[in-house]
C-alpha cells in the first residue's frame, strides 16, 4: 500500500469511528495503534510510545492545569459578577451599554484565566437574562454572550497559544505578545458591530435606567475594588510574563494563587468551593491530556510511514503562490472546526503545517495567532460549535440552538474579516514580537 492510499484509509477511518459516537482521544489511539502493528509490525510500539512520553513530560503543559484552576475559582467566586455589575455604571448610558459591557469584561476574563467554556456559561447567567429583561434584541445579547466568551482563545494567557506553542516549539511569550493587538481588535470590532447597531435603532438595546446603573454599588471605593481584583491578577500573569520575572508556567501558578488568595479575602472560600474547581480542573486537564495522548501516538506513527513529507510534498507542490497556500491551510483548519475539538485540530494539524510554514519563509509566530483566530470561528460554527451548547445549557427558557446558531453568524463574520486582516497584513500581530 502506498502513502496516498494509506493517507486516504487513515482519515476515513478517523471519521468513520468518530460518527460511532467513540471520543476523540480513543479514536486516534485506536487508528494509531492499527497502522504501527499494520505498516511496521509491533517491534515499532517503542518508537510510538516514546512520542506520548515526550509530550506529556513537556514542562509548558504544567501551565495549562494552572490556568484551568484559575478559572474554576473565578467560576465559583462572586469576583466576575462584581466586575459585571462595576461595569454598568461606565456602560450603561450607551445604546447597548449592557452588551458592550458584556464584551469588556469578557475580555478582562480572558485576560486572568484563558479558558473559554466557562466564561460563556458565566456571562450567560449573569448578562443573557439581564439583557433580556431589559429589552435588548436576543440575537445581539446571545452573539455577545458567546463571541465575547470566545475572547479567550486570543487573549492571553491564552490555552489555545500554549498548547500551539508547545507543539510547534515556538516561545508561548512570543505567541501572547502577538496575539495581543488582534485580540483587542477584535474587541473592538464586536463592540462597534454593537454599537452601530444600537445606534441606528436604540430599540435593539435600550439604555439602563439611572438608578438601577447605581444600585449595586453603594460608593465609588465598592466600584474601584470590583474593577480592581481582575485588574491586579490580569496585570500580575501577564506583567510577570512580558517583564521577564516569571516563566509561562510560573506565572500561571502566581495567578492560580492570587485569586485563591482574593476569594479568601472577600470570605468566599470553602472546602466545598475548593473541591469543585479541582474536580473540574482535572476533568478539563484529563481531556486534553488524553487527546494530546492519542494524537501524539497517531501524528507519530504517520511520521515514520512518511506521512509529513507526503503531506508537505504534496501542498509545497502546488501551483499556486505561498498565501494562497496558507489560505488552503485555513480553509482545512475552518472545515476540521466544524466537526472536531480545537485540541484535536491541533494535535493532528500542527506537527504537519508548521514545517511548510517554516519552509514557505513565513513566520511561525504569525500562523500561531492564525490558528488562534481559525479555533474562534470553530469554537462559535455550526452544526457542533461548542459555544451554541455551554449556552444553551443555562439560556432561559424559549431559546433554541437554532436562535443561538442564528445570532453567531455576524460575528462569524467579523472573526473572518479579522482573519483575512491578519493574512494580509502579518505586521498586526508582529509589531510588538
Amino acid at each position: 500500500m502506498d502513502i496516498a492510499t494509506a493517507t486516504m484509509l487513515l482519515v476515513g477511518g478517523i471519521f468513520a469511528l468518530l460518527v460511532t459516537g467513540l471520543p476523540l482521544a480513543f479514536v486516534t489511539g485506536l487508528v494509531a495503534l492499527a497502522y504501527t502493528f499494520g505498516w511496521f509490525g509491533p517491534m515499532a510500539l517503542p518508537l510510538v510510545t516514546s512520542r506520548v512520553y515526550g509530550f506529556v513530560t513537556e514542562y509548558s503543559l504544567v501551565a495549562v492545569p494552572m490556568f484551568v484552576l484559575m478559572a474554576s475559582l473565578l467560576d465559583r467566586s462572586g469576583i466576575a459578577k462584581d466586575l459585571f455589575n462595576a461595569m454598568r455604571v461606565m456602560a450603561g448610558r450607551l445604546p447597548g451599554g449592557v452588551a458592550i459591557q458584556t464584551i469588556v469584561v469578557a475580555f478582562f476574563l480572558a485576560a486572568m484565566s484563558g479558558i473559554i467554556g466557562g466564561e460563556i456559561v458565566l456571562l450567560g447567567i449573569l448578562a443573557l437574562p439581564q439583557m433580556l429583561r431589559l429589552g435588548y434584541d436576543k440575537h445581539i445579547a446571545i452573539g455577545v454572550v458567546c463571541a465575547g466568551g470566545s475572547l479567550g482563545t486570543m487573549m492571553p494567557p491564552s490555552i489555545v497559544l500554549i498548547i500551539y506553542g508547545l507543539i510547534a516549539n515556538q516561545s508561548i511569550a512570543d505567541l501572547f505578545t502577538a496575539a495581543i493587538t488582534p485580540a483587542i481588535v477584535l474587541m473592538a470590532s464586536y463592540i462597534l458591530y454593537v454599537l452601530i447597531r444600537c445606534l441606528r435603532n436604540p430599540a435593539l438595546g435600550p439604555v439602563m435606567p439611572e438608578e438601577e446603573r447605581r444600585a449595586s454599588f453603594q460608593s465609588k471605593r465598592e466600584l474601584l475594588k470590583a474593577v480592581g481584583v481582575p485588574a491586579i491578577i490580569a496585570g500580575m500573569v501577564l506583567g510577570s510574563i512580558y517583564g521577564g520575572v516569571a516563566s509561562v508556567t510560573e506565572a500561571a501558578a502566581m495567578g492560580s494563587f492570587g485569586v485563591l488568595v482574593a476569594v479568601m479575602l472577600r470570605g468566599e472560600f470553602s472546602i466545598t468551593l475548593m473541591q469543585r474547581a479541582l474536580s473540574q480542573t482535572m476533568n478539563t486537564c484529563g481531556m486534553i491530556i488524553w487527546i494530546g495522548i492519542g494524537a501524539a501516538a497517531l501524528v507519530g506513527v504517520y511520521n515514520l510511514m512518511g506521512g509529513n513529507r507526503f503531506v508537505s510534498s504534496m501542498i509545497l507542490g502546488l501551483d499556486i503562490p505561498p498565501l494562497a497556500i496558507i489560505m488552503v491551510m485555513m480553509a482545512i483548519l475552518l472545515l476540521l472546526g466544524l466537526f472536531l475539538d480545537w485540541i484535536g485540530i491541533a494535535m493532528l494539524t500542527l506537527p504537519i503545517f508548521v514545517p511548510i510554514i517554516i519552509q514557505l519563509g513565513y513566520d511561525p509566530v504569525w500562523f500561531g495567532v492564525l490558528f488562534a483566530v481559525n479555533m474562534q470561528v470553530s469554537f462559535l460554527s455550526p452544526p457542533f460549535g461548542p459555544a451554541a451548547f455551554y449556552l444553551k445549557g443555562v439560556a432561559p427558557e424559549g431559546i433554541s440552538l437554532k436562535d443561538i446558531f442564528v445570532s453567531l453568524l455576524p460575528f462569524i463574520a467579523i472573526q473572518l474579516c479579522v482573519l483575512a486582516m491578519l493574512l494580509l497584513w502579518p505586521q498586526l500581530s508582529l509589531w510588538l514580537v
